[in-house]
């Protein structure tokens, strides 16, 4: 332990590291010892100074220098050229004061993600938006790529976020429940994320008892992988796409057959029979019974009808994963998952009734003490701007300036945007149909991008600043978890590289809003001062955090013992309906919502119904394209984040990422395990490797997120990106969603030379500035 006292300790949002470097980079880095199942990401971090993907210097591509527009900047070839940090931050700040003086502020784009730290200051999405506030504002965006279709139809449906009905928690379930029916699974490596980071993973500690609780669990999905070996599991496979209609065969079963809680119903819902009118076929004529189920979704009718049996009379939690929701009609499976746990009367109750965005940034896995208080946070100043944009609808917003769009019961314009800021994000890792979106990320004038690494956005952007990682700068890190820790720097910054707040305290001075952006205060003296709020909002409550200095010697707090153990958050409605309504307009469960229904939207009406998508397994596109692709989180990297690192790069195929396929779609095709294979659709093409399973149903195939987007001259993706297929496609009006879980492809195997992947190479960097 002494030894390991002498190592900086150092918080990501996947755990706890101990790195060690030296003036030639990492030298090691080991998991935290109080970590005993640590993810496998941490390795990649021995390779955050790789210099063939960090940003050495502020760059400018030449090609904005000589036109100051966006043409050929979607290529992403560059040539760039190095300029100093003044020159580069005096560009910068020249722009954004065009910009606003010419079109507004209303003309900036304010785009990142929360992933780049898990740090509580050097978050570089607060960062960019409280600087960008201070200077009158900029369009923002709404929800998330992860889960954005059941942010918005929760609220309607429970009166709640879905972040807050995160429960039953595995320590509910296995002192209350007796069964799990688990669409989607529970992806364990998914749980391995956490923002803000945690301490200990304990997922599989906990997932390991069910076996010998006797937790029943049934897996819904169309991977067995889904559930980890260490369980038990009943594995029903069924086609993508189709939950809802399964959900509804069930519910047939409840309602014909006098199986539901009918007291709940009427004493904690409304709506029910506008659903089961819908369901028992009495409000179309069409009877959505196990029948009809079978024929959409795979699974046989007896199995339907036993599965609705099984539920009921026995502590049941419907778990529902956020993979369901990325797809055409997203809010439907959590509209009818819901609904389907109201019929059963479980909702509230330890162990049972619903949960939410299962198997997900650490959901599940924090028992009955959570934390009580709030996490001292950058505040980010408040936005003057009115206009955004739901968060997948980038491309559309660029390309169509003007343009109406419906969200959420409401009717917007797109605004015209001429200047995107990015600090810590890459949206072409996040977004659908690449190819869509580079035609439409040629629109701006200028787009600038704030990052560490040579991303595509980077490559594609008019003005690179480098950033800092979180290996080189100091953090207080906090989050989900119930600890808080001291994030030491490890390494002195790369090359050029500056903090995000150093880069802004900067561009703030030229914009004359350095007094306001800083306080007067440098990095050190931010990090105490949040700290000291945390320390403030948890004395509030109760709890007791150390000093900052001790808190630097200790380097870890944990503060579980102190909580207190909380009851579910719809334990209060389950007990006292009246005395503890809901947010919803009636107090209780909308299974029919007159709010919704006042919409008019055909994509998303009063109540749950099935919609059939324009990609599944049952669509006329699958005579073209028969094999449904499923892009899951990856199990060696967060997202994109260090798709260069040895964990990622350690499990791929002659350079590719990995492709699952049946063993039967692989025969077809003459595919065996470690093949390279073309998978192609309308929308794009890629290489991949090759991995053959039997836990994987026949016409689909399964193929991560985040391989870094690598296109040639044609737009063929040499490495394995899955963005170049999917769709740009809203889950509805409402929500306005991604649906990257709704694409159909084909796959050829391949036997030719292969393409040689350049995107770990620097883009072209003409000349040094004179």
């Amino acid at each position: 332990m002494d030894g390991h006292a002498r190592t900086p300790l150092v918080g990501t949002h996947w755990g706890h590291f101990r790195v060690s470097a030296d003036a030639s980079g990492i030298r090691d880095v080991q998991p935290y010892e109080g970590d005993d199942n640590p993810s496998c990401y941490g390795a990649s971090l021995a390779d955050g100074f790789d210099t063939s993907v960090r940003i050495a210097q502020p760059m400018v591509r030449k090609g904005w220098l000589e036109t100051r527009d966006g043409t050929g900047r979607s290529k992403g070839q560059g040539p760039f050229v190095p300029v100093s940090w003044d020159t580069a931050l005096d560009l910068v700040a020249g722009e954004l004061e065009r910009v606003r003086s010419t079109m507004g502020n209303e003309a900036i784009y304010g785009g990142s993600y929360g992933w780049a730290s898990a740090g509580r200051f050097h978050h570089a999405q607060s960062q960019v938006h409280r600087f960008l506030n201070g200077i009158g504002g900029y369009v923002s965006s709404r929800n998330s790529y992860s889960a954005a279709a059941a942010e918005v139809i929760v609220p309607h449906v429970l009166g709640l976020s879905p972040y807050t009905v995160i429960e039953p928690s595995y320590e509910e379930i296995l002192a209350h429940g007796s069964l799990m029916v688990a669409f989607g699974g529970v992806c364990p490596h998914n749980n391995q994320v956490v923002p803000g980071g945690v301490l200990r993973h304990n997922d599989r500690a906990l997932l390991s008892q069910f076996r010998e609780r006797g937790i029943e669990l049934v897996n819904i999905s169309p991977m067995r992988q889904d559930v980890p070996a260490y369980m038990d599991q009943t594995w029903v496979p069924i086609r993508p796409g189709t939950d809802v209609a399964l959900m509804m065969g069930i519910a047939h079963e409840l309602i014909t057959h006098d199986l539901c809680d009918q007291t709940f119903l009427n004493s904690h819902t409304v709506g029910f029979d506008d659903l089961a009118a819908y369901i028992t076929g009495k409000a179309d004529g069409c009877v959505r019974d196990a029948d009809w189920a079978a024929a959409l979704c795979g699974v046989e009718a007896g199995q339907i009808r036993a599965l609705a049996r099984k539920m009921v009379g026995r502590r049941t939690v419907i778990a529902l994963s956020l993979s369901m929701q990325r797809a055409e009609f997203g809010e439907q499976p959590y509209f009818m998952g819901i609904a389907l746990a109201a019929m059963l009367g479980q909702i509230g109750l330890p162990g049972g009734g619903v949960g939410l965005s299962w198997g997900n940034n650490g959901r599940g896995l924090f028992g009955t003490r959570r934390v009580n208080f709030s996490w001292g946070k950058l505040p980010q100043g408040s936005n003057p701007v009115e206009a955004f944009i739901p968060v997948a609808r980038i491309a559309d917003m660029l390309a169509n300036p003007g343009a109406p769009f419906d969200y959420d019961g409401q009717r917007y314009q797109y605004p015209d945007i001429r200047l995107v800021y990015w600090a810590g994000g890459n949206p072409y890792h996040h977004h659908q149909d690449l190819a869509k979106l580079e035609r439409a990320w040629e629109r701006p004038e200028t787009i600038i991008v704030q990052d560490s690494v040579w991303t595509a956005s980077a490559r594609r952007a008019d003005i690179v600043l480098p950033a800092t990682t979180f290996l080189e700068r100091e953090d207080v890190v906090c989050g989900l978890g119930q600890s808080v820790s001291f994030s030491a720097q490890a390494a002195a910054p790369y090359a050029q590289a500056r903090d995000d707040y150093a880069i802004f305290s900067d561009l703030a001075r030229r914009m004359g809003t350095h007094d306001a952006f800083t306080e007067g205060r440098d990095s050190a003296t931010w990090i105490r001062h949040i700290y000291q709020q945390s320390r403030d909002n948890a004395a509030a409550a109760g709890i007791q955090l150390p000093d900052f200095e001790t808190l630097r010697t200790l380097e870890v707090v944990d503060v579980t013992d102190q909580l207190p153990r909380s009851t579910h958050p719809l334990e209060e409605f389950h007990n006292d309906p009246l005395g503890a309504p809901l947010g919803t307009p009636s107090g209780r469960i909308e299974l029919s919502s007159e709010r919704l229904a006042s919409f008019g939207y055909d994509d998303c009406p009063r109540h749950p119904v099935w919609l059939e998508r324009k990609e599944w397994l049952g669509a006329p596109l699958a005579y073209r394209f028969p094999l449904h692709l499923l892009s899951p989180q990856p199990q060696n990297r967060l997202h994109s984040q260090f798709d260069f690192g040895r964990a990622s790069r350690d499990a791929k195929i002659e350079g590719r990422e990995v492709m699952i396929m049946s063993c039967t779609d692989a025969t077809q095709r003459g595919l065996t395990d470690g093949d390279i294979a073309r998978v192609y659709n309308d929308r794009g093409e890629t290489f991949v490797g090759v991995r053959v399973t039997d836990a994987l149903m026949q016409g689909v195939v399964q193929l991560p997120t985040g391989a870094w987007y690598d296109p040639d001259e044609d737009g063929i993706d040499r490495h394995g990106n899955p963005n170049v297929l999917c769709a740009d496609r809203p889950t509805s009006r409402l929500a306005m969603g991604p649906t990257a879980q709704s694409c159909l492809v084909q796959v050829d195997k391949h036997t030719g030379p292969l393409p040689e992947i350049r995107v770990f190479t620097p883009p072209l960097i003409e000349r040094a500035e004179d």
